[in-house]
């Protein structure tokens, strides 16, 4: 074989070797650098995303604690006497004030008597899906109630004492802030949101029933009967009046 033929065979070897030493030198740099990088940053994204998630969720969650907090209406229940009668039933009479935050009476009290120590108080009540809720939608976002009546469990729902009439605006929301005919119009389709998933999805409605908690009340105590904007009717344990402080004599 001559020299010119031997030549163009050797630089062949030599290019094709060179080729495979620098397609080994890429290869090797993607896995060992290019590769591990890409990795690195597609896990920082993600856990950027993670990070981003987790702070939207104590957000939203920090939100709902401080919304679950906040009373919409309040009413104080106060024990003034508790009897028995001759047949050995007792007779529970209460003095009933709704208050704002700072235990102020924002209306007239009632005393009513009761049969029994077992008192419900019954009520209706407007809940508004929760994004309203959470961004304080100035129409939904919390949720609405109106104190039906007030019975005891020795006598029948009926025979309760009226508290707000059924089908109208609470007449408290009226003297805090005239109802807007959006809040007019729930109260009077009530029953028919009540029944009708499509409507009440509509008005945002997320839960609209009655609810009627009740408590087995002592002589000489204070209750208090709230609803939290999320749409819960609770009721406080009850506290023990202070006993009246005698004048001092002078002598």
């Amino acid at each position: 074989m001559s020299n010119g033929q031997r030549f163009p065979i050797q630089g062949f070897v030599w290019t094709a070797g060179l080729v495979a030493v620098a397609a080994g030198v890429v290869y090797l740099s993607y896995e060992l650098v290019i590769a591990p990088r890409r990795a690195m940053q597609d896990q920082i994204r993600e856990q950027k995303g993670t990070i981003l998630k987790l702070e939207q969720d104590k957000q939203r969650l920090e939100t709902y604690l401080k919304i679950l907090k906040n009373i919409d209406r309040r009413a104080r229940i106060e024990v003034l006497r508790q009897t028995k009668d001759a047949q050995g039933a007792f007779q529970t009479m209460i003095r009933f004030t709704e208050t704002d935050a700072n235990g102020k009476p924002i209306s007239v009290s009632r005393e009513l008597t009761l049969p029994g120590q077992e008192v419900y108080f019954d009520t209706l009540v407007i809940k508004f899906e929760d994004s309203y809720v959470e961004q304080g939608d100035p129409l939904k976002g919390h949720a609405l109630l109106l104190f039906r009546r007030i019975f005891s469990s020795t006598m029948r729902a009926e025979d309760g004492f009226v508290i707000d009439k059924e089908g109208q605006a609470p007449e408290i929301y009226a003297e805090k802030l005239a109802p807007n005919d959006f809040e007019k119009d729930l109260w009077k389709r009530f029953w028919q949101l009540a029944n009708d998933e499509k409507l009440a999805k509509e008005k945002g409605v997320r839960a609209i029933h009655g609810d009627a908690p009740y408590m087995r009340l002592e002589p000489d105590r204070i209750y208090e009967v709230s609803l939290r904007s999320t749409g819960e009717v609770i009721i406080t344990p009850g506290s023990r009046v202070a006993p009246v402080q005698a004048s001092p004599q002078i002598h």
